[in-house]
């Protein structure tokens, strides 16, 4: 059976940890970092992601904390998430949101905490 140390998983899980600095959500998956421009919603700096830990079923994970600040800039309906690191212009992670949510500019929005990992090789 394949394995990978728990080293392996947590160097990658750690640039969310250490890197990432903003959150957006999204009217849709956001493609690369250029393109979360055109489908942001809204957005907070207010971003706190834990450090690696296990992943239940097997591999490593990490928790980005729940926001309750964030700042709508665009009204439409929210599907995505996507995770920035602004000061090397990288998107680190996108996701679904576990509910479309509709939002208008000016109003704020709140996300509940969501893990991010990497399962065990199989």
């Amino acid at each position: 059976m394949a394995t990978l140390n728990d080293r392996v998983f947590d160097n990658g899980l750690t640039v969310l940890d250490t890197e990432a600095n903003a959150i957006h959500i999204t009217s849709a998956e956001a493609t690369d970092f250029a393109n979360v421009s055109t489908v942001t919603l809204g957005n907070s700096t207010s971003l706190s992601i834990g450090a690696p830990a296990d992943r239940a079923g097997g591999g490593r994970e990490v928790t980005v904390a729940a926001i309750t600040d964030g700042s709508v800039t665009g009204t439409g309906t929210a599907t995505h998430y996507a995770i920035v690191d602004t000061i090397n212009s990288r998107l680190l992670a996108t996701g679904s949101l576990s509910a479309s949510q509709a939002v208008t500019s000016g109003n704020t929005f709140t996300l509940s905490s969501v893990a991010i990992g990497i399962p065990d090789p199989a």
